[in-house]
């Protein structure tokens, strides 16, 4: 039978922790590529030219060669469809507007059969881009139609309802940089950062300090107003009003021109500014009514221009200043048509999460709708050429201006967001030059928000924007702070579900709450919570959500770090108890005991810098892992003449072994005498290596040696009967 010149994609995995391949998640696919295992891409016309038309983004593609143009460069010598097809998925996620670098491409064992790995951060989005690339790189090699704006359209559409909003992204960018892990804990914006007792949680602008009240209040305006003025801080007098009577009474009381907005309003919904007649006051009670469902404010306009102050913590952070909106007749076209052409031209507007700018319709905005007819004028109104007509006052905070502000008003802002009582708050201020001293000029504070928008400071109109979501990050975790907990992982063949339960023991009554994930079951300190195997990723993100856990353990078999990939990005230590293949590996192409090495690095590989690497030197395959380690190595073994433990020793660093049935810690020429294996039970003292992998995990945490020895003598191996 003829093979075709097709590709077939047999399997596809979400690899969702560190992996074989790399430190971040990826889509692993075994794909056939049939005929075209005898067709390298130079041997195919025009593939090169139809590839680069559709996707020109591949030019910065280093590749192997590990410069711009590299993997275009392979393409032109000749590489095959497995390793084109990753670059393709790679490059169609970009143009979704899902950044992403890495890919792998790797032959299995059977002729034609590739593993293609790339890097996704959303597995519903990565696993489309395959299918999507792959049926983009079939319609390039045959020289057939392929519908590139409806595909990129699909993954950014994808993109914009599946992944991180922009704002979360940017302080989730923020915590990865100062290297604390984050775990999603919802399809939406709600973000864990870090670890077990030392997370703390964000949803976008609100934190796990966010209080209710506050924003209670925040939401609140009138008793805003009253807290903010009690407390000194400048805001516009202003009464509270049932009615459009009542409306202009207030309007009269506090004196023209006016401000009329909904009691609970934002985003500038209903807000209708320098009002001065009866009519206008009147029509903007109706919106702000019909926006706010419920009470409106009437309030003294302040002239000058609105500024969002964004408070974190106790200071200003960053600010930006609004502009009025106009457009300019042409003797031709209407309002509507005009700010299409004038104002929805800017890429920073658009309609959802990802822009920092609204979309201008004036027909589908009733705040645009009042302010046109004050001056006689519909959205269907055609205006003479060169005529300026006001189209927006409010709504277009985008301008940069955190390097001017002046002291005293970032303090009056800071000062506000305190009284309020959030950790988070953007602060609008009216006024006339954010340089000035407060003092100096008419100011006021007309709302605090809880929950601010932050696309407005991160893509200004001018600048590079202001790294909001640092200063997030550093209000959430002082400088020696990463949210990292204590964690072990432990790798191997031998005893590896009853070393984890030993080491987690250890540690729990070194006085931590520990989480162990193993295949004897799922554990919170000693109490088994699931007796299920638990060597899968999801009861490790079970452990590592737990704010009461202050440690984790985790059994990490072959087959989950090939199937699922590590639960956690980094550990304190890894432990490696041998080398040792197992068949049923040979589901994932792994063959042999060369093969198994890459799969058991992982681990190691994993180990932070600070962090301890556990190594079994009898197993001389295992052994090679210490050079591959970021941290310290403690290597153990049965006799204290084991040739690498020995040399190890030597060199002045940790090692774990055996003398006269007694185990010995040993760093350097100084050794402690743990405990004699007589003195333990039977099950503990027939299986040493097992004792000592685990008393070594233990003392590269640091729990001190008597500890150690009197959690060997009370450690009860059955998990029915080990101590609450």
């Amino acid at each position: 039978m003829t093979r075709q010149k097709k590709i077939d994609i047999l399997r596809v995995t979400h690899l969702r922790g560190p992996n074989i391949w790399t430190y971040r998640p990826v889509i692993e696919a075994w794909v056939d590529i049939g005929a075209l295992e005898d067709f390298p891409s130079n041997t195919i016309d025009g593939l090169y030219e139809r590839l680069t038309a559709w996707l020109p983004g591949l030019i910065e593609h280093e590749c192997s060669p590990g410069v711009r143009g590299g993997f275009l460069q392979r393409l032109q010598e000749g590489t095959w469809a497995a390793h084109i097809l990753e670059h393709v998925c790679l490059e169609l996620q970009n143009l979704g507007g899902m950044r992403t670098g890495f890919g792998k491409a790797r032959q299995t064992s059977k002729p034609g059969i590739y593993k293609v790995a790339f890097r996704t951060r959303q597995e519903d989005v990565g696993s489309r881009a395959l299918h999507l690339g792959r049926d983009l790189l079939e319609a390039a090699i045959h020289d057939r139609a392929f519908d590139m704006a409806a595909a990129v359209t699909e993954l950014t559409d994808m993109v914009d309802s599946l992944c991180l909003g922009p704002s979360t992204a940017h302080i989730v960018d923020a915590a990865t940089a100062r290297r604390i892990p984050h775990m999603r804990l919802t399809e939406g914006n709600l973000v864990q950062l870090g670890y077990g007792i030392a997370q703390r949680r964000i949803w976008t602008a609100e934190t796990d300090q966010t209080s209710a009240i506050a924003e209670e209040i925040a939401g609140d305006k009138d008793l805003t107003k009253s807290l903010l003025k009690a407390c000194g801080v400048p805001v516009p007098e202003g009464e509270l009003v049932q009615s459009a009577d009542a409306a202009w009474q207030a309007a009269q009381s506090v004196g023209v021109p006016v401000v009329v907005k909904p009691y609970d309003g934002n985003h500038g919904r209903g807000v209708s500014l320098d009002l001065r007649s009866e009519t206008d006051v009147r029509a903007a009670y109706q919106l702000a009514h019909r926006k706010g469902g419920g009470s409106v404010i009437v309030e003294k306009f302040i002239p000058g221009d609105e500024h969002r102050l964004l408070v974190v913590g106790r200071r200003m952070v960053a600010a930006a200043r609004g502009e009025l909106l106009y457009v300019q007749g042409d003797g031709v076209s209407t309002l509507d048509a005009l700010a299409n052409a004038q104002i929805n031209n800017d890429p920073r507007r658009g309609r959802g999460e990802d822009f920092p700018l609204n979309v201008v319709v004036p027909s589908e905005s009733a705040e645009v709708i009042l302010e046109l007819e004050r001056v006689g004028l519909t959205p269907q109104s055609v205006p003479a050429a060169g005529q300026r007509v006001l189209i927006q006052r409010n709504g277009n905070v985008a301008l940069d201006v955190t390097d001017q502000v002046h002291p005293s008003v970032a303090a009056a802002a800071a000062l506000a967001a305190r009284v309020v009582g959030l950790d988070i708050a953007g602060v609008d201020m009216v006024l006339q030059d954010c340089s000035e001293p407060l003092s100096s000029q008419l100011a006021a504070v007309i709302e605090v928000n809880a929950s601010p928008g932050l696309l407005s400071h991160i893509k200004p109109a001018n600048g590079a924007g202001q790294p909001v979501g640092r200063a997030i990050i550093d209000h959430l975790f002082d400088s020696k702070q990463d949210g990292r907990i204590p964690v072990v992982g432990i790798t191997g063949s031998g005893n590896t579900g009853r070393i984890a339960r030993l080491v987690a023991w250890l540690i729990h009554i070194s006085g931590k709450h520990v989480g162990l994930a193993c295949s004897e079951g799922l554990y919170l300190d000693s109490r088994r919570v699931d007796a299920a195997d638990s060597t899968h990723w999801e009861a490790g993100q079970r452990i590592l959500m737990n704010r009461s856990v202050q440690a984790a353990v985790f059994e990490n078999p072959c087959a989950t770090i090939l199937g699922q990939g590590l639960a956690y990005d980094k550990c304190d230590v890894g432990l490696v108890t041998d080398s040792a293949w197992d068949p049923a590996l040979q589901d994932f192409d792994i063959l042999d005991i060369e093969q198994n090495f890459k799969v058991i690095r992982t681990q190691i590989d994993v180990v932070l810098p600070t962090g301890t690497a556990v190594i079994n030197a009898a197993d001389s395959q295992a052994a090679e892992l210490a050079q591959l380690c970021d941290g310290r190595v403690i290597f153990y073994a049965l006799s204290p003449d084991n040739a690498r433990l020995a040399v190890h020793r030597a060199q002045g660093h940790q090692v774990v072994f055996l003398r006269e049935n007694t185990l010995v810690l040993a760093t350097g020429a100084n050794e402690t005498a743990l405990v004699r294996l007589s003195s333990l039970k039977p099950t503990k003292a027939a299986q040493p290596e097992m004792v000592m992998a685990a008393v070594a995990a233990a003392w590269a945490l640091h729990i001190a040696p008597e500890l150690i020895a009197a959690g060997l003598r009370t450690f009860e191996s059955n998990p029915q009967k080990t101590p609450y």
